[in-house]
């Protein structure tokens, strides 16, 4: 069966043949004796690791080469050395198409042991084991694989040669909890494919999976399959800074592809769905083509197709997450003549977050400035910071940190338990939402936090619990104040 898919995926299979390309072209035009100079070169740096004997090896490889080769060895080169591969892009963009068309060939054809993941894998997924059965059937390879408990291992050849490939499904967290699900030894795995990456938690945890591929028989690839979240995530943070939006292309040791729907084509769409994204597309030119000074003009449908157009469907990265919970806030500096004190939520597997506050209920006006967004303190430099800070100022601290309170107190720091009961979380949030949230210029953190803290799509009045370490912090500073 014909693929048709966006020629923008050729570099993730191109991987599959860099080192095997990369040795061809570096073997080209030596004489025997060079060949063995060669191998000593590459020995040398396999040994040392430094990159005095890796330029060394690469100058040596471009001798006898013409121009050609050279560009062809030196695209191979890089290519050999990739190990991330970012792949985003927004709806039917095409990228769950072309990854499960690239699994059963990486596995079959080149023997790699696939780690095939998502943050939380429920039992209502089986979508992605469909579409993996649907392109290895598609590819003709149904008698290449046996299944067993999500594992898709290669059978033998034709010749009855063993091949070692095999695709593994599984969550990186248990569906119904927060228990990082076990994983079997990842040595001999060589690709980790993550699914829905946006839904990571951090750089971390994604690495420390990545650096437990150690196969050694072919090249290791991280593959990141995403949604372009908030420029705050860690995603943007860690690999975007300073990338040109939609970049195809590698830059250092990742592998980048953006791709849209304009990219997979009508013929690979659903009809109604493309003619949905080019009516949305007529807004998001409207909006381009007029003047910045002219764009308040504009109806509010207008801009909310070029916001739905260029994040939702081109798949760039927004400046804050849908369904954010505090949208009136703004920039400005801490108003020290008001009366303030201070908001504390201590970390355990989540930053300290400590909050400044101030309510100017004359203007409707709530004044927050971070003080403290740090992990891994001791209690001892807590206490000492917290005095300091406080300088004679109440502390309001989450009643669960109990020990914390009475280090405090031993410390002559007036901590008090933030009010808490049911509905507390709501009625605190309603409270902050009634008036405008002025942000100090120093709060960055803070930033991150108002532009990621959204509600649960599936619970009523409910927010996600994340990104709230300095708002619950300020929240509790706010009912103190205001008593309620």
């Amino acid at each position: 069966m014909e693929f048709t898919f966006s020629d923008k995926y050729e570099p993730l299979f191109e991987l599959l043949e860099a080192r095997s390309n990369l040795n061809e072209y570096s073997v080209k035009g030596l004489t025997i004796s060079q060949k063995h100079e060669l191998i000593t070169l590459q020995t040398k740096y396999d040994l040392t690791g430094s990159k005095r004997d890796k330029k060394a090896l690469d100058l040596f490889r471009l001798t006898g080469l013409n121009e050609r080769d050279k560009d062809q060895l030196l695209y191979w080169l890089m290519m050999s050395e990739v190990d991330t591969v970012l792949v985003s892009g927004g709806r039917d963009s095409g990228k769950s198409f072309a990854l499960s068309c690239f699994n059963p060939i990486a596995a079959r054809d080149y023997n790699h042991r696939i780690l095939y993941t998502r943050q939380t894998m429920s039992s209502t997924d089986n979508s992605i084991t469909e579409a993996l059965e649907n392109r290895i059937d598609d590819l003709g390879m149904s008698g290449d694989f046996t299944v067993a408990n999500k594992i898709y291992s290669t059978t033998e050849d034709s010749e009855g040669n063993p091949r070692r490939g095999k695709i593994s499904i599984t969550g990186q967290k248990t569906s119904v909890g927060t228990n990082t699900a076990k994983l079997k030894s990842l040595e001999d795995f060589s690709i980790f494919e993550t699914d829905e990456g946006e839904e990571l938690e951090s750089h971390e945890s994604w690495k420390k999976t990545k650096r437990s591929m150690r196969a050694q028989d072919v090249q290791c690839l991280s593959i990141i399959l995403f949604n372009p979240p908030t420029k705050e995530h860690w995603l943007h943070e860690e690999f975007y800074e300073g990338v040109p939006e939609g970049f195809n292309g590698v830059k250092g040791k990742t592998l980048y592809i953006h791709t849209t729907y304009l990219d997979n084509g009508k013929e690979n769409m659903a009809s109604h769905n493309w003619d949905e994204y080019e009516a949305l597309r007529l807004d998001y030119e409207l909006y381009l083509n007029t003047s910045k000074e002219d764009r308040e003009s504009l109806s509010k449908i207008v801009v909310k197709n070029y916001n739905q157009y260029r994040y939702d469907i081109l798949g760039g990265f927004k400046n804050k997450a849908e369904g954010v919970i505090y949208e009136d806030w703004e920039i400005g500096e801490f108003d020290d003549s008001l009366g303030y004190l201070y908001g504390f939520d201590p970390g355990q597997d989540h930053p300290t977050g400590i909050v400044k506050v101030a309510v100017d209920t004359s203007n409707m006006r709530i004044y927050l400035k971070e003080e403290l967004y740090a992990s891994n303190k001791s209690s001892a430099w807590m206490v000492e910071f917290v005095k300091k800070m406080a300088n004679g100022k109440t502390v309001v601290c989450d009643p669960a940190g109990k020990q914390q309170i009475r280090d405090f107190r031993e410390n002559d720091i007036e901590a008090v338990p933030a009010l808490k009961g049911p509905e507390s979380v709501i009625m605190g949030i309603r409270v902050l939402k009634s008036y405008t949230l002025v942000i100090d210029p120093s709060s960055e953190n803070l930033v991150k936090e108002l532009n990621n803290y959204i509600w649960d799509s599936k619970k009523q009045d409910t927010p996600v619990k994340k990104w709230d370490d300095l708002l619950d912090a300020a929240r509790y500073a706010v009912r103190r104040l205001l008593r309620f």
